[in-house]
């Protein structure tokens, strides 16, 4: 016990002392956890440790926390949105990506099929806690190639449930048929998604209810854990991996008014557990058995890189432009994390030799430890090369500025403020969640970005902390609601000025503290008596 909190505490104090070091040079700390897990291993000779299935878990859990935030981050009515990223490209990358590498293994370094296929899968996905980690932070999920990186990641995050179940089938010898097996997947889904989506629905908006109404902090804080971790051992019991209900129920609680605060609560758990993961990375480092085969390491990596990137090129580029695709190809070309289960798996059911098994995970944790070099340059290096020609965000370019208006919406009524804001010589800025509009406002020489202005990180991009009003011209009241209350959860002296064209609309929204909202029908007939008063002025003054 007292070695394990030793240990505890050196990688804490070694993992703030290495990280602060390569905060200062501009490195990821994706990279300082690495380092840590490989410094305690050599340090306290702890090789036998670091295959330790109870660190794995703990571990694992940080990968849990940080699908809980995706599931947060897309509804169900987003998913459907992004159907075409995800089921689309998501699809065909994956697909053409395992058969380049299954042919490769198989034909070229003439691996037996099985092999070939485990390497095939594993290589076909992606980091989702490297990729999104980034696009998180620097708000780039919410450009259009952090969306489609996002809806491919999604969707091989939901391809890593029938590769396990396809492990477990080529390790059994015989015990179940294959129909037994789809049979039983089949009616397991369909429990977990029954139960998650109709009674766990009611159960989850109950239960925030009553902690939110308790005004206890701590209080919220356990039912979010209570419920993000027991979904997940609820997928687990029923045979799917952990993540999986962690982001369904993310899903779930995205449709409720809490999603905002449970995102900013939960962030310190995710990013501590997410740590640990890493952490165990870098533990499975064999530093003698790395140096001893770099060059082929770096080779094989390069090939990886290179192939993946060609492929999830031509797939994305087959509905979008070459700067987007690149974009996406290149964030997209390392291999995941869930890679790691796929080798442990089918090496401990005779599935792959383990010194190939060894060989592959130091592929792995250096294709991890290379991509944060490289991802946050990928956005500048492909503009140098590839100019679009329409820039439809740029949120670099708000840092710094105050006391403007935020017209979120670039329809008819937002034109027309927009007009009336530019006579009086006001400084302000649209927001719209359709290409289309902030098209058309940049057309019209103003400064729009593309961005849903529900989003907390978009609300930080576009300072409305420091922003004098926020004018909403959206037609949907679902949008305008979601909106007015995630802008006055960020800042709840914020100038909310609202556009509403029914009284339904004006009652759902006076559940709000909203500053003023503007009916348009009452508006109008106020301007008619206006009009009617000033004629009937007019013509006494001419009798």
């Amino acid at each position: 016990m007292e070695n394990t909190l030793l240990y505890i505490i050196m990688a804490l104090g070694i993992s703030i002392v290495v990280n602060i070091f390569l905060k200062k040079i501009g490195i990821s700390q994706i990279i300082g956890y690495i380092i840590t897990g490989t410094i305690i291993v050599y340090a306290f000779d702890l090789r036998d440790a670091s295959h330790s299935h109870e660190l794995e878990l703990v571990g694992e859990f940080g990968i849990v926390f940080l699908m809980f935030t995706i599931g947060l981050e897309i509804s169900l009515a987003k998913m459907n949105s992004m159907r075409k990223e995800i089921f689309g490209n998501g699809i065909l990358q994956v697909g053409i990506t395992s058969a380049v590498f299954y042919a490769i293994g198989h034909y070229l370094f003439e691996l037996d099929s099985v092999s070939s296929l485990m390497i095939a899968l594993a290589f076909s996905l992606s980091s989702t806690a490297v990729v999104l980690s980034y696009l998180k932070s620097s708000k780039e999920i919410h450009r259009p190639y952090g969306q489609k990186a996002t809806g491919i990641l999604i969707f091989q995050d939901i391809a890593v449930i029938p590769i396990l179940i396809l492990i477990g089938f080529l390790t059994t010898e015989g015990d179940q048929s294959v129909g037994t097996i789809l049979w039983h997947t089949f009616s397991s889904a369909v429990i977990v998604v029954g139960l998650l989506f109709i009674v766990g629905k009611r159960v989850v908006s109950w239960l925030l209810h009553f902690s939110a109404s308790s005004e206890l902090d701590e209080l919220f804080m356990g039912s979010v854990l209570f419920i993000v971790i027991g979904a997940s051992l609820f997928a687990a019991f029923m045979g799917f991996t952990y993540s999986l209900g962690a982001f369904v129920v993310g899903m779930i609680i995205a449709e409720t008014k809490y999603h905002h605060k449970v995102e900013a609560d939960i962030a310190p758990f995710k990013d501590l557990l997410l740590g640990t993961f890493f952490i165990t990375v870098g533990m499975k480092i064999d530093i003698e058995f790395f140096f001893g085969h770099v060059g082929t390491i770096v080779l094989l990596f390069a090939l990886v890189f290179i192939l993946k990137s060609i492929i999830t090129f031509v797939v994305v580029k087959l509905s979008s432009s070459s700067s987007k695709s690149l974009k996406t190809a290149l964030s997209l070309s390392q291999v995941g994390e869930f890679s790691f289960v796929i080798f442990a798996l089918a090496t401990s059911g005779g599935l792959l030799d383990e010194q190939l098994s060894m060989f592959l995970v130091l592929i792995v944790i250096f294709s991890m430890m290379i991509t944060p070099f490289f991802i946050s340059k990928i956005s500048p290096f492909v503009n140098r090369f590839i100019r679009e020609k329409v820039v439809q965000t740029d949120f670099s370019t708000i840092a710094g500025k105050e006391n403007h208006v935020i017209v979120c919406g670039y329809g008819v009524v937002g034109k027309f403020v927009a007009e009336e804001l530019e006579k009086i010589g006001a400084s302000f800025i649209v927001i719209d969640n359709s290409n289309k509009n902030v098209i058309k406002a940049l057309k019209h020489g103003r400064e729009a970005y593309l961005g849903d202005a529900s989003k907390t990180s978009i609300l930080d991009a576009i300072n409305i902390d420091k922003a004098a009003a926020i004018i909403i011209t959206l037609d949907n009241v679902e949008k305008k609601y979601n909106i007015c209350e995630a802008v006055l959860a960020h800042s709840k002296d914020a100038n909310v000025i609202v556009k509403v064209t029914s009284l339904q609309e004006q009652a759902k929204l006076a559940m709000l503290p909203i500053t003023s909202i503007v009916d348009g029908k009452v508006e109008v007939a106020r301007v008619l008596v206006e009009r009617m008063v000033s004629c009937q002025l007019k013509s006494l003054k001419h009798s």
